[in-house]
């Protein structure tokens, strides 16, 4: 008679600690990992707007997100923008996929790009092999 009425007891006590038991062991939860992919696909997606970043660029930047809740934190973050009359925050991180030119960069001793229209550019390494040292 006493086991009748523990053993139901005993089930639902232990029943109500599952989220300890599985946050003590360290198991995924489904839920809890598509609300983070979700937030976080919501934060890229307001950052990359803010930045002035496309979505096309934002989802080439960020393969792994969820394109969907990249786009919902653009569009909230667009729709917070227009109605607060925020400017785009230049990105101060050139594009990873984009080469920086080398007429960007030019260094002390070459000549004008306009004398070099016709040859071929050097490549880096030996720009900078052939550049003098700065006395020390």
């Amino acid at each position: 008679m006493l086991a009748q009425r523990v053993i139901p007891l005993f089930l639902l006590l232990s029943l109500g600690a599952c989220d300890r038991l599985s946050n003590a062991l360290d198991l995924p939860d489904p839920q809890k990992t598509a609300a983070l992919a979700e937030a976080e696909g919501k934060a890229i997606g307001g950052a990359c707007r803010h930045a002035g970043r496309s979505l096309e660029d934002c989802y080439a930047l960020n393969a792994k997100a969820q394109k969907a809740a990249i786009f919902a934190g653009w569009r909230e973050m667009n729709d917070y923008m227009m109605q607060n009359n925020l400017p785009n925050v230049a990105s101060q991180v050139a594009h990873p996929q984009a080469p920086v030119p080398a007429a960007a960069h030019p260094t002390a001793g070459s000549a004008p790009a306009a004398a070099d229209a016709g040859t071929a550019a050097a490549p880096a390494e030996d720009r900078t092999a052939k550049r003098p040292r700065a006395a020390q």
